[in-house]
């Protein structure tokens, strides 16, 4: 006779689950442990997350699961924006609260520091710059992690890249903490332009802590902690829909029977479809039918929609 298996045994199917998670990320951890924590709760079958946030950052952590996974990369470019905390007066190894330190002024050059001198050194770091990438990092060579070789005490030449501060803005200065508010492209590390505006001081300086408030059109309006997922009777009702990835880019509504083609991948000429509003301007584009998200899609000239990435089984 055949025995059964140990239920405790069975493994669990996972579900088809499609839709956006704004998980307010706690200090400690890691954005892939979030997202195996909220995969987990939600039981589904496929999930990503839109860029990673440091251990101890907090803050917005747009989670992706099953058809949103395939506009993730439009977070990953997106702008974002942080309130960060600068402790002015001790260099870390790391440029973090997590680091050791390796040099420190006396407090009272750091208790000397003036708001206009604060103002003048932000002034600096607006617009356009170059920024060396942190040793304590991600980033590759040779296909080594450079944090790999710096916990091997190694210290490696890296190339500055240019990224884009597109605000800076103070709120406080209590010494030795100073706050402000960043917005930045992609690639940004707000734990070196911390340390940049220590040693534009001539203090050095550390991140002591930082929050996440906006990825492209994403803000903390619906962020919800991770305990509060865990603990909700009905974890599914807390997801955005796939197209809240997408709510910056114009919408456009095809007639189900350009549905059909336009799912097909067909390129599809508009200017001829008189029962087609279509936007001004060219570029990415949202498209629906009958209310029903479908994908997105290059809009080109002389109206020509080239499908890009397309929802698998849209109702229509």
């Amino acid at each position: 006779m055949t025995q059964g298996r140990d239920p405790k045994h069975i493994k669990r199917m996972r579900d088809l689950v499609d839709g956006v998670l704004l998980l307010d990320k706690p200090v400690g951890l890691s954005s892939n442990d979030a997202l195996i924590r909220a995969k987990r709760v939600l039981n589904a079958k496929k999930a990503g997350h839109t860029g990673t946030l440091d251990p101890f950052a907090t803050g917005l952590l747009p989670l992706c699961f099953g058809e949103a996974t395939k506009f993730s990369q439009d977070l990953l470019e997106a702008d974002k924006t942080y309130e960060a905390t600068v402790h002015l007066g001790i260099v870390t190894n790391t440029g973090d609260t997590e680091g050791e330190a390796i040099e420190t002024v006396p407090a009272e050059v750091v208790d000397a520091i003036t708001e206009a001198q604060i103002e003048a050194a932000l002034a600096r770091f607006r617009g356009p710059i170059l920024q060396v990438p942190p040793m304590y990092s991600a980033l590759k060579r040779d296909g080594k992690a450079y944090y790999e070789y710096a916990r091997e005490g190694i210290t490696l030449e890296r190339e500055a890249r240019p990224v884009t501060i597109h605000a800076l803005e103070f709120l406080s200065y209590e010494a030795p903490f100073l706050k402000m508010r960043v917005t930045c492209s992609k690639g940004t590390y707000v734990r070196v332009l911390g340390e940049d505006i220590g040693a534009a001081l001539g203090c050095g300086a550390h991140l002591n802590a930082l929050r996440r408030t906006q990825v492209g059109p994403l803000t903390i309006d619906g962020m919800i902690t991770m305990e509060a997922l865990q603990a909700h009777g009905e974890p599914l009702s807390l997801l955005a829909p796939v197209d809240a990835l997408l709510s910056s880019f114009p919408a456009l509504e095809l007639t189900p029977e350009l549905a059909v083609r336009f799912l097909q991948g067909q390129r599809l000429a508009l200017g001829k479809e008189a029962a087609v509003a279509v936007p001004a301007g060219l570029g990415r584009v949202r498209v629906y039918s009958e209310g029903k998200l479908l994908g997105t899609a290059q809009l080109q000239e002389y109206a020509i929609l080239a499908p890009e990435r397309l929802i698998a089984k849209p109702a229509v």
